[in-house]
């Protein structure tokens, strides 16, 4: 095509800065925005599971950069003059970043690939965090002999090639590719580590990516999703954790390799308190049920706070007792409630089609119990005040 776009970023993938000349300008309803064809360009379009370059073109924001039959269209929200001769000026601070992303994950997944077989069959690359599928399983250790040994490669500072081979020296290539690939393939090589069909951008030598980190593993899709970050955002995530366990360390009065054991003990006592209350919660709802006899017809208890469990078992004894209904509502007028309602005589089901036109909220269950929740009105009477509360209290033992 006589206005396919000369791609500067496969030149030089540091450059910031150039100049080119406007093709076309043309408006995109889809997109809200003015599609813009260059003749040349360094912005790298959105693919291969990386999102876009972001800068300004003609000191108008770059809001999304595509490609579309070998051209490389720049959305604008205003219009650029066709002929008109604009600089481009990449946020190169994001591009490098994202560049130490790319091509670490070239290195991990030529690693992985090596030591296991396995495939990389998803990689996304955001703005914060980068994930990549693998069609396999690995062991805490397995990972760390991976990482260990990416950073290895970046200590070693390799130059990252690309080349362009014919189709006959593709056949004849050991090459890393996620999908059946036609037409000219640019292959990204990392010498001793990778081989790999990729469209995107890289660092041009290893030890520019940096530390490579790899923050967590779970499983997925029969696999593992892996996330890591690379270089400069690997700094950052340490240094957010950094913050994090001094805060910890300080809240907790003890030193920063202590917290970890400092939380356990603190979850223990936690766990042990919230046992203590639920035994005294318990205790003070059989109490409640002493209170029921067998003239007992309609008994309801509202309670600001109380273990579910325990309100539930609540309601089971207590509908054995009452010849009406037994219920609890745990909340405020304020928040509005959360209910569960049992009865051996009334249909709640049909009840509760009633219940809720007077009180808006939903809920659900079986004829003999249900559950559900009345909505409250923000800053209205509280239940001692003659509320919600006593509304409810009212309607359901008349």
């Amino acid at each position: 095509m006589t206005d396919a776009t000369e791609k500067l970023y496969y030149q030089d993938s540091h450059m910031r800065e150039f100049t080119a000349q406007v093709l076309s300008c043309e408006w995109d309803e889809k997109k809200n925005a003015y599609g813009v064809v260059l003749d040349r360009t360094a912005f790298f379009p959105e693919g291969g599971g990386q999102y876009a370059d972001s800068g300004v073109l003609g000191g108008i924001a770059v809001e999304d950069v595509k490609e579309k039959d070998e051209r490389v269209l720049h959305y604008l929200k205003q219009p650029l003059e066709a002929g008109a001769q604009v600089q481009g000026v990449i946020d190169y601070e994001e591009r490098f970043s994202k560049m130490q992303q790319h091509s670490g994950e070239h290195i991990v997944s030529g690693l992985v690939h090596r030591y296991f077989g396995y495939d990389n069959v998803g990689f996304h690359l955001g703005q914060e965090l980068v994930t990549m599928d693998f069609n396999g399983t690995f062991t805490g250790e397995q990972l760390c002999q991976i990482e260990r040994e990416a950073n290895a490669a970046v200590t070693q500072n390799i130059p990252i090639q690309v080349i362009y081979p014919t189709r006959q020296e593709l056949d004849e290539l050991d090459y890393r590719s996620k999908k059946e690939l036609s037409g000219q393939v640019r292959i990204v090589i990392v010498p001793g580590y990778d081989v790999c069909a990729c469209c995107a951008p890289h660092v041009s030598l290893t030890g520019e990516i940096g530390m490579i980190r790899l923050v967590d593993a779970i499983k997925y899709k029969g696999g593992t999703r892996v996330t890591m970050v690379c270089g400069f955002r690997a700094l950052q995530d340490y240094r957010m954790k950094e913050r994090n366990i001094i805060e910890i360390s300080r809240q907790l009065s003890v030193k920063p390799y202590e917290t970890a054991e400092a939380v356990q003990r603190m979850q223990t006592e936690l766990q042990q308190w919230k046992e203590k209350l639920i035994r005294t919660q318990t205790a003070y709802l059989e109490k409640k049920l002493e209170e029921l006899s067998a003239e007992t017809k309609d008994y309801i208890l509202f309670e600001p706070e109380m273990d579910k469990n325990a309100a539930r078992k609540f309601v089971d004894a207590g509908m054995q007792k009452c010849s009406g209904i037994c219920g609890i509502f745990l909340g405020n007028d304020e928040s509005g409630y959360q209910y569960t309602l049992g009865s051996q005589s009334v249909d709640l089901k049909t009840f509760l089609k009633e219940f809720h036109e007077t009180f808006p909220g939903k809920g659900g269950g079986k004829s003999q119990m249900v559950q559900g929740t009345v909505a409250g009105a923000a800053g209205g009477p509280q239940c001692a005040g003659g509320g919600l509360c006593d509304a409810i209290r009212s309607y359901l033992c008349k």
